[in-house]
């Protein structure tokens, strides 16, 4: 009886083990719009950061950009979910004071300007549920044409004077965010 059930035993473990690591292995495809990540300082041996963020990075693979992010529609400012932006100290968005935490960031674009928002809802898939009511901070800013055309949606960090910009660029289309301390 005793080396009935060890037999039994050993078979269930096995089973186990073959199972688990059968699962285990399936991985899923890259994805098309990897997610990437900006942070001011961009020096990761500087632990002291003012800002991250996290976004999804689209590329236009033959589309236009208005196809992309069509003008005067809420975007999600990159793909999949809604970008996430983390700030470690307070700042300003316009004469906007923004707390120290997580937020989302959508823009709404225009012909010649840029709708930034800053969303206290986190984990939200795209724009489908943004809501209004839940905005912390709105600037209108220019556009400005750069010179290469950028195949994937990029964010970048970088020092102003009295702050950071956060810069997006996507097709030839640049847009400087500026956030004070």
């Amino acid at each position: 009886m005793k080396k009935a059930t060890i037999i039994a035993t050993m078979a269930f473990a096995m089973t186990m083990v073959f199972t688990s690591n059968a699962h285990a292995q399936k991985f899923s495809d890259l994805d098309k719009s990897p997610m990437d990540m900006a942070s001011y300082p961009n020096d990761y041996k500087d632990a002291n950061k003012t800002a991250r963020i996290i976004y999804g990075r689209p590329q236009l693979k033959g589309r236009t950009l208005s196809e992309l992010a069509p003008e005067g529609k809420v975007w999600r400012t990159g793909a999949n979910e809604a970008v996430e932006i983390t700030f470690y100290k307070d700042v300003k968005l316009g004469n906007t004071k923004i707390k120290a935490g997580s937020y989302t960031l959508f823009t709404i674009p225009e012909k010649d300007s840029y709708t930034v928002i800053i969303n206290k809802d986190l984990n939200v898939w795209g724009a489908y549920t943004y809501n209004e009511k839940n905005d912390v901070a709105r600037l209108k800013v220019p556009i400005t044409a750069g010179d290469q055309s950028l195949e994937a949606f990029s964010m970048v960090f970088t020092k102003a004077d009295n702050g950071i910009v956060l810069n997006l660029g996507w097709d030839k289309v640049r847009v400087a965010v500026p956030f004070t301390e």
